[in-house]
């Protein structure tokens, strides 16, 4: 069946404009460096990740007991967003995380690669939201996207936030896989349009994972999605974020071209699994390797 945005949304990208916006914004993003408060605001953000095949449940109860004492040891500082981890620690997870506010996100859906039955990746994520988790970050097909096949992209999408009801969905683009930025805008109209609450750049699995060109192109369909439909869409820049200049990129091209309503954890996060510590260490001036 075939299946088209085109005529609905813009998808056409303007490179040089980006090019000029994005330089504006990292001079920006860089003169924020001492600002605690919006690096706090990133911290807060943060889906706090392990996604290692040597996984353990007792890793998933160390992290879920980290982010416990995390308030107690650091009461000025806001909490993260989530935990993330596969769907087999969501359980462990879910069972000794006592604080407020913090989500339990699970991967599913045949992550990283997508390459599974759709039969599959719905059983997956219905099984993960079974053992407790709050959201669930899932990748697009990939292969059926370079392929042409818009709708399959569109209808799993669909069935999968059918399958999730409630729960969030973060779609992951895998950004550094798609040919082009007008490749990239055209998957985010896809995604939102399939049910999308989030839309991810990556994995972290592949390079290059988020990028900065990236994220400004979702978030300007996210905008315009948002215009034509009146439902915000939540961006997650994912991968390879590890340092504070970076993550003050992020934030302020989400800012520049979204506003302050998508400057919460409820519609910005950042999946890092290193970040954490080197913001902390930033705001508070010293080495800190708290996760």
């Amino acid at each position: 069946m075939e299946f088209s945005v085109e005529g609905k949304f813009n998808l056409e990208v303007n490179t040089n404009e980006i090019d000029s916006r994005i330089a504006q914004i990292r001079g920006l993003a860089l003169s924020r460096l001492g600002d605690t408060d919006k690096l706090k605001a990133c911290f807060g953000s943060i889906d706090l990740t392990t996604l290692n095949t040597t996984d353990t449940k007792k890793r998933g109860r160390n992290f879920a007991e980290k982010v416990n004492s995390f308030a107690v040891d650091f009461p000025e500082m806001p909490n993260v967003a989530a935990i993330c981890v596969y769907p087999t620690l969501v359980s462990a997870v879910k069972e000794n995380l006592n604080v407020k506010g913090v989500k339990v996100a699970s991967v599913a859906a045949g992550f990283p690669s997508s390459q599974t039955f759709l039969e599959i990746k719905l059983a997956e994520c219905r099984m993960a939201i079974e053992q407790g988790a709050d959201e669930i970050d899932v990748v697009i097909p990939v292969g059926s996207f370079l392929e042409g096949d818009l709708y399959y992209v569109f209808n799993e999408v669909k069935q999968i936030k059918e399958v999730a009801g409630e729960t969030h969905v973060k779609v992951i683009l895998e950004t550094g896989a798609l040919p082009s930025l007008s490749d990239i805008k055209l998957a985010s109209f896809l995604s939102m349009e399939g049910g999308a609450d989030f839309i991810k750049t990556s994995t972290g699995k592949l390079e290059p994972a988020a990028t900065p060109e990236a994220v400004y192109v979702m978030c300007t369909a996210i905008k315009e999605f948002y215009e034509k439909t009146n439902r915000r869409v939540g961006i997650k820049p994912a991968g390879g974020v590890v340092s504070s200049s970076e993550a003050l990129v992020y934030y302020t091209i989400v800012e520049q071209v979204l506003g302050s309503p998508w400057l919460s954890p409820d519609l910005f996060r950042l999946g890092a699994s290193r970040l954490a510590n080197n913001l902390l260490s930033d705001i508070y001036g010293r080495a800190v390797s708290y996760f």
